[in-house]
């Protein structure tokens, strides 16, 4: 490892008190993983957690606020700007107080921001979060609002110091940028042209991980299954789930999220062949209509959609399967939007990421004519989301009595504490509340529960089966102790200590990409 990207302590930084920072996170599961960066960043940099601080001691507002923002979803900016304005009293009240704006808002508005909002101390864009501490040290040197973006990434976020939110879960960049030109997406030009990491960085970066605790991780890109793509491997994706079945105490891989034109049968075969890398899949279908693919530039149709599905389906027969469905796309007809649910209907999904299309500035599809009133995509939304509630229920009234293996969360239930339930995730990732009976065994977050399915509701599943006598054992693993060792850890507020960024070297030689056995070499 390296610590050439970490950034030292300044005077400015590390005032007579404790200098508080709070970054606020929108968007995507990048976003979530970048933000784990960006405290990491901090910490190094000598800035304290303000969630860390006793509730005594906490301020009202940290010294530092960051927000990484999203511009995909609608009102994103309206968002934003809400949310500065809200800050700007504080900021007025003590002018040391430092506002940052970074993400995909940030890539898009650049100067704007300041504009529209004079109190914002910093704007740093998608390719450049490694910038923030000196540009915070800038900022308050010169008085005056700090803006850099680049225009395409100079170093993979991998390398920078990173402060994870969970002590036995985490997210593992596989690549980032997009190569698609999805019409009415606007992330290739936030994100860039896709870069691939080395598959022996990815697999060095896991087994760090899993020495620390972690037993579940998250492969992460803007499309997981065209990784290789840099180095000309279209194999890439399926050696890399194979390898990851290799390291040992890795008890559970997902990933996000894949692209149906890119997705291959050594894939599936994968997923299948390898014990833990779970029955879960998110497949974003967008719509169903083969009219409405070709507008979107989506480059598969209903047809392969569905093949897809069914062969998932004959080799993971457990499988849950997610996806992504926009509703009022410009030109759509009724007919096209019966397709989608015609779709819906044969593909069975567990859970469905349900938008009405909004205009994003900058995209193709922000111009084309016929677009959908609005009346009319919210009456369609509301008929999508009646069948896929339908249809949720239903997959999971099926799996009542069936016997589930639950990774324990800190808290993942609104009720939790009013039902007396603890919450996690079953393999297929659904969401699973659970009775602990009197007197029985309590397990940690990190640690895994297996229990029977005695309810299936619409958005997920109740497990009482201890207290009518049947099914309930914990199993305590080094995750549920790496969350306990944490949790009498001062200023920790539960998260694991800042670890150092893994060495990136560039595109991967041929040897560093050639399979060993049923994966990837480590290099």
């Amino acid at each position: 490892m390296t610590t050439e990207n970490m950034t030292a302590p300044s005077a400015l930084q590390q005032p007579a008190g404790r200098r508080t920072y709070d970054v606020r996170t929108h968007g995507c599961q990048m976003n979530v993983h970048d933000s784990e960066r960006l405290a990491g960043l901090l910490e190094t940099a000598g800035y304290v957690d303000l969630a860390s601080l006793p509730a005594g001691e906490r301020p009202d507002v940290a010294d530092v606020v960051v927000f990484n923002t999203c511009a995909v979803r609608e009102n994103a900016d309206n968002k934003l700007y809400g949310n500065l304005g809200q800050l700007r009293p504080a900021k007025q009240k003590n002018p040391d107080m430092q506002i940052a704006v970074g993400g995909c808002m940030a890539q898009k508005d650049r100067s704007t921001i300041v504009a529209r909002a004079p109190w914002v101390d910093v704007v740093f864009g998608t390719h450049n979060i490694g910038s923030l501490p000196a540009l915070l040290d800038r900022a308050a040197h010169n008085k005056k609002a700090e803006v850099e973006i680049l225009e395409s990434l100079e170093v993979f976020p991998s390398t920078l110091p990173t402060r994870r939110d969970s002590a036995y879960s985490a997210w593992v960049s596989i690549s980032v940028g997009c190569n698609n030109t999805c019409t009415f997406c606007i992330v290739p030009s936030l994100r860039g042209k896709e870069a691939d990491r080395r598959p022996g960085e990815i697999l060095a970066e896991i087994e760090a991980l899993v020495a620390q605790g972690v037993v579940e991780v998250t492969l992460l890109g803007q499309n997981v299954n065209t990784y290789g793509v840099e180095f000309g491997d279209r194999l890439a994706f399926g050696k890399l789930l194979r390898a990851c079945g290799q390291i040992e105490g890795l008890e559970r891989v997902r990933f996000t999220s894949p692209h149906p034109a890119a997705f291959t049968e050594d894939v599936i075969l994968a997923m299948a062949e390898t014990p833990n890398v779970m029955p879960s899949l998110h497949m974003p279908l967008q719509s169903g209509s083969d009219k409405v693919l070709k507008d979107m530039r989506r480059s598969y149709r209903s047809t392969k959609f569905l093949g897809i599905i069914e062969k998932v389906r004959e080799h993971i027969p457990d499988a849950a399967i997610t996806t992504d469905l926009i509703v009022g796309f410009p030109g759509e007809t009724e007919e096209d939007f019966q397709g989608t649910l015609d779709v819906v209907r044969a593909s069975r999904f567990s859970s469905a990421f349900t938008f009405q299309y909004s205009i994003r500035p900058g995209t193709p599809a922000a111009t084309m004519d016929d677009q959908v009133p609005k009346a009319v995509v919210q009456e369609r939304f509301e008929r999508l989301i009646a069948l896929q509630e339908e249809v949720s229920w239903a997959e999971n009234r099926g799996l009542e009595g069936r016997r589930v293996e639950v990774l324990v969360a800190p808290s993942e239930g609104r009720k939790d504490a009013e039902t007396k339930r603890l919450s996690g995730r079953a393999r297929d990732n659904r969401l699973v509340h659970f009775a602990v009976p009197e007197g029985a065994d309590v397990p940690r977050p990190g640690d895994v529960v297996t229990v029977d399915v005695t309810y299936g509701a619409p958005h997920h599943l109740v497990a009482d089966s201890g207290l009518q006598g049947g099914t309930y054992a914990v199993r305590r693993t080094r995750g549920g102790d790496a969350w306990a060792a944490l949790q009498d850890v001062p200023q920790s507020a539960g998260k694991p200590a800042v670890s150092l960024g893994m060495p990136s070297l560039g595109k991967p030689t041929a040897a560093a990409t050639a399979p060993t056995g049923p994966g990837c070499a480590v290099v």
